[in-house]
């Protein structure tokens, strides 16, 4: 009795330990809290009030756009989003449709409101050059207004914060579709992956959804087969975390979340989500392919194709679009 009651001890201690390490981490992650004045939220600055703030509702349709960006010395400090997805999730029918973006693709300058047409992966980079503040926001709302999908929340990993994350699950299962190899003595990148099943660690998972062209005489790959892996990344990602059991597993993974991701979601609302995650998460994932042809510098998604990737988000979050163009 006196060791079971030690032990019981240790846990309860653990288990308040870890729920202050969660509420540390939420408010290092969260959307920054603007101080307002007693009536007013006239002393705010602009950038940093919410765009679309509204109180979560955890019954209803919530539509995300997912980013990560290469911060590792080497990288030329570009903060290029290589990875780009748009995810809506509908608790209600436990169904979620995620959208990859491929980095490539247009935005003309009418469409974005810049003097040029650039890459979808550039603006994230230019808005946070721009004003770190108000990156995230802004990002958000160009790809809302081009999509016509009110987005709710925008978040940002750091990929060495992704590499640390597999690591501390223990790595990756992942069949691996081609040989890969690629080398760059600049930022320091090293893939070397062989085609088959195998177990990977987390810079093994990283180059496996990154790697694009070879300079050691594999075949190269593209920014469609790009999503395609980077997808099935994600869903078994989501797996592990879902069935993740024990609070000293999550000791850890806090300390790489809070260090390694930045969102624009309220604390009170990222507080929800952690309480509700296992309920969130669908059952029922449609994962959509964007293909397209290569126009140097650009990725061409055929119109209708696109179209119908936006219509199948619309449909998961419950938006409509009438005859003027506007969502309901």
């Amino acid at each position: 009795m006196i060791i079971i009651g030690m032990i019981l001890g240790i846990v309860s201690v653990y288990a308040v330990y870890l729920n202050h390490k969660l509420n540390q981490t939420i408010d290092h992650i969260a959307a920054p809290q603007p101080l307002l004045g007693p009536n007013s939220t006239a002393d705010v600055p602009a950038g940093l009030r919410p765009m679309n703030h509204h109180t979560i509702d955890l019954d209803k349709p919530l539509t995300f756009l997912l980013t990560a960006v290469d911060e590792r010395e080497g990288s030329e400090g570009s903060l290029n989003t290589d990875v780009m997805m748009l995810i809506s999730v509908n608790p209600a029918t436990h169904q979620a449709t995620v959208v990859s973006i491929p980095r490539d693709l247009e935005v003309r300058a009418e469409d974005s409101g810049l003097d040029s047409s650039h890459k979808a992966n550039y603006f994230y980079a230019y808005f946070f050059n721009q004003n770190k503040n108000t990156a995230l926001s802004q990002t958000k709302k160009l790809f809302s207004d081009l999509y016509q999908v009110p987005i709710d929340y925008m978040a940002v990993i750091n990929f060495d914060g992704f590499r640390k994350l597999i690591d501390q699950l223990g790595g990756m299962k992942v069949q691996v579709d081609m040989d890969m190899k690629y080398r760059d003595e600049s930022d320091g990148t090293n893939i070397n992956l062989t085609k088959g099943l195998q177990h990977l660690n987390g810079k093994q998972v990283l180059d496996f959804i990154r790697y694009r062209k070879s300079n050691l005489g594999t075949e190269e790959s593209s920014d469609l087969a790009r999503n395609q892996r980077e997808q099935l990344v994600l869903n078994q990602l989501m797996d592990q975390l879902t069935s993740l059991n024990g609070v000293t597993a999550w000791g850890k993974l806090l300390d790489i979340i809070g260090a390694s991701v930045k969102t624009d979601i309220p604390a009170d609302e990222l507080r929800k989500f952690t309480t509700s995650y296992k309920s969130l998460k669908p059952s029922n994932v449609n994962y959509i392919h964007l293909n397209g042809e290569w126009e140097s510098p650009y990725i061409v998604v055929k119109q209708q194709e696109l179209e119908h990737a936006i219509a199948a988000l619309r449909e998961q979050s419950a938006i409509s679009i009438d005859s003027r163009g506007t969502t309901n």
